[in-house]
């Protein structure tokens, strides 16, 4: 307790210093050294509409992760930026991945992209967001809502968009290395380099946790007996790395070409215990994926706007999933010639397949400004979908296939010199293999009223076909207790409508934001409970589970709430804000065994959640600039059909960056904090559902060295000149 005490004092005494001298030293150089919040406002985002707006002219509300709030927040991974910036999230992390939840809607409906292009990654239905780096990223968009007439399915809770660093430096060499309790450990190592009309990024990023255990004791409702001294983790021991490489050609000015490909490995570590119905574990999880993707994108000229273009990605991307063992297993299994047999052996080091996914799309799109102020887009999607799953789906394989056509137009109308009606409307027609054609609307419309005020409001319908896994899932989870989980071949697909209203209010530093949505699905597809008298007979005399799940339609659910945003900036120094997301969910489905409608909670809800913070950053020299963030969050009780309900918390993190730039072509960066300053754990029987796995207080510290040549290197033909024509300085 002293040392982290200790090690809080000397990370906030430089801001109180601050106070005393911050206005007279260094005074010359603080006025630039922070943008300012109408700056902010300046962020050009893409993600609404799929088109460039200043973030205040865009037609769709879009939420903003800046480059600036990335930097002060030093979060550890993508889960941790999204839940400590913004209240919208929750993240209940597991094995299984993020379990992830955007106001009421879990994983299965938001779509995550990395640079507008869809990440792949589904470990048991959660995208495993590791294959992010933190380091690597410039900002996060965030879009609320469905936004399937853009995008196509998954996209009915909303988008999250990762948008990447743009590397255009001559020569690139950096490191950042982070390290933290448990054994944290976080490395990211980039090399840049552009010659001529060719561009090269290569970048490598690895993270490792030993682990946590918030209690040994079982629930005792699940267990024979009371048991204190299980070795289930909360958190368990995991390593995983990646190295992804992009190059872009340029053959000529406005036509840019790139191919990008990445390989990525994980394996999770799993203690064995001596309880055989609780905690002994005979095998490691361990995944792998690979991706590989191609295109071009012309600005084309045949329009005044430099900003349109016409794009074609083509990307191909498998995810598998192992058991690796670690210890004799007599399980169901295959033999080396594809034979399933009972009881089959395996041996230490042997590996399982449980999953092969793979995803293959192509996507032509093209945007052109026309008279009157419009501005039309629309593009043509292929997909393929192919899953390998012998141990997890009915016949050992599926696949799926779905086309897309979508038109979007953004019309802007002046009404006077300060009032302006924008209206986006966009329409896809999509087809799927399986159930045919789908039209899919949305319509946007925004009011600007001078400067400082804008109302936006939104109707848009989502639709999301079930997947593979929801169709022809098999699984048998042996946790304190048997629990089978099937698939419904009976599926439908899922629909949804929804509304949103917001007003937004600049004033003098001040920003605020309010919205209220409802979101209304039909034949959500969720995991309910079932007798096991409905399941497979063979599936309840061969595993005799305690409960039955199995991906069903709801007859209908929502989701309703209202989200409230403040940022204020004092001065060029200080920043203030916060967030508050008050929610409700209703979802019902028909109850076959007494013919009525039942009420089903949404798994995950939580009613009430927060965050809030305030940061501040002054350049004391040319060679030293400082920043220092106070972050808060919260979360009310979250509700779960079963293993109970996740209680509510409340956490505050302290984090303190430092930047020494040396010459023109070197930073130095050092980062430190605290996280969960007054140590709240959560320790909830194990198999009961946690409101936050925190282990509670930690700390961490990173640093960054960074090289840059800022212009492009240059081709010659002189091999004795390559020297100095290859070193230009900034």
């Amino acid at each position: 307790m002293k040392k982290t005490l200790s090690l809080g004092l000397a990370l906030v005494w430089p801001v109180l210093l601050a106070g005393a001298f911050g206005q007279t030293r260094g005074g010359g150089q603080t006025r630039d050294a922070v943008p300012t919040l109408s700056d902010s406002l300046q962020e050009v985002v893409v993600t609404g509409t799929g088109t460039q707006h200043l973030l205040k002219d865009a037609p769709v509300q879009t939420e903003v992760i800046t480059a600036k709030m990335l930097k002060n927040y030093g979060g550890r991974s993508i889960e941790d930026i999204l839940s400590g910036l913004t209240s919208s999230f929750a993240f209940n992390e597991d094995d299984m991945g993020s379990q992830m939840q955007l106001n009421g809607l879990g994983n299965d409906y938001i779509l995550i992209l990395i640079d507008g292009k869809r990440i792949h990654g589904d470990v048991g239905g959660q995208n495993d967001l590791s294959l992010i780096d933190p380091q690597n990223i410039e900002k996060i968009e965030i879009v609320k809502g469905a936004a399937s007439a853009l995008y196509g399915s998954d996209a009915i809770a909303g988008v999250i968009n990762i948008i990447t660093k743009k590397h255009n430096e001559g020569l690139l060499i950096e490191n950042s290395t982070r390290g933290g309790s448990y054994g944290d450990l976080r490395q990211h190592n980039g090399l840049g380099l552009a010659i001529g009309r060719v561009k090269s990024y290569t970048n490598f990023h690895l993270q490792h946790s030993d682990g946590w255990q918030n209690t040994a004791t079982e629930d005792p409702h699940q267990t024979e007996r009371l048991i204190e001294d299980s070795r289930n983790m909360t958190v368990n021991r995991y390593t995983n790395w990646q190295v992804s490489e992009r190059l872009t050609y340029e053959p000529f000015k406005g036509l840019e070409l790139y191919a990008d490909g990445s390989t990525y490995w994980k394996r999770i570590y799993r203690p064995s215990g001596k309880y055989a119905a609780v905690d002994v574990k005979t095998y490691d999880l361990e995944y792998r994926n690979q991706s590989l993707a191609a295109g071009a994108k012309w600005n084309h000229g045949l329009t005044r706007e430099k900003t349109d273009a016409i794009t074609l990605d083509v990307n191909w991307d498998r995810h598998a999933y192992y058991y690796y063992y670690t210890a004799i297993t007599l399980t169901d299994g295959y033999d080396p010639k594809g034979n399933f047999t009972p009881y089959y052996p395996y041996f230490p080091d042997d590996e399982e397949l449980q999953s092969d996914q793979r995803r293959t799309m192509a996507h032509l799109k093209g945007i052109f400004s026309l008279p009157g102020n419009h501005r039309l887009s629309g593009g043509l999607e292929w997909r393929y979908d192919y899953l390998k799953a012998p141990m997890r789906v009915a016949d050992g394989k599926a696949t799926d296939h779905t086309e897309a056509l979508y038109l979007q137009d953004e019309w802007r109308c002046p009404l006077n010199a300060t009032t302006a009606v924008s209206l986006t409307p966009g329409l896809r027609l999509n087809h799927n293999g399986q159930f045919g054609y789908r039209f899919t609307p949305k319509v946007s419309a925004m009011l600007t009223l001078g400067e400082n005020i804008r109302l936006r409001a939104t109707w848009s319908q989502g639709f999301k076909t079930p997947t593979p896994k929801e169709q022809h899932y098999r699984y048998v989870r042996y946790m304190n207790a048997t629990y089978l989980y099937l698939g419904n071949e009976y599926l439908k697909p899922q629909t949804s409508n929804y509304y949103a209203l917001s007003g937004e209010w600049n004033w003098q530093g001040l920003n605020v934001t309010v919205t209220g949505y409802l979101n209304k699905l039909d034949n959500m597809i969720a995991l309910v409970t079932i007798p096991n008298t409905q399941a497979p007979a063979e599936y309840i005399v061969k595993y005799d589970p305690v409960k039955t799940r199995q991906y069903q339609n709801m007859e209908e659910a929502e989701t309703k709430g209202i989200d409230l945003s403040l940022r204020y900036r004092l001065g060029r120094e200080w920043m203030f804000g916060g967030s508050y997301s008050y929610l409700d969910t209703d979802a019902k489905k028909y109850d076959t065994t007494h013919e009525r409608l039942v009420d089903v909670v949404i798994d995950g809800t939580a009613h009430h959640k927060g965050s809030w913070f305030a940061t501040w950053n002054h350049a004391f020299s040319p060679k030293y600039t400082m920043g220092v963030g106070l972050y808060g969050r919260m979360s009310s009780t979250r509700y779960y059909q079963i293993n109970g309900n996740g209680k509510g918390y409340q956490t505050w993190r302290l984090s303190t960056s430092h930047e020494f730039p040396v010459a023109r072509k070197w930073l130095f960066g050092l980062e430190a904090g605290i996280d969960n300053i007054f140590n709240y754990c959560d320790r909830t029987y194990h198999g009961l559902h946690l409101g936050t796995t925190t282990p509670g207080r930690t700390v961490y510290g990173k640093l960054t060295v960074r090289f840059a040549q800022g212009k492009k290197l240059k081709i010659t033909n002189n091999m004795s000149n390559s020297k100095s024509n290859n070193n230009e300085e900034d």
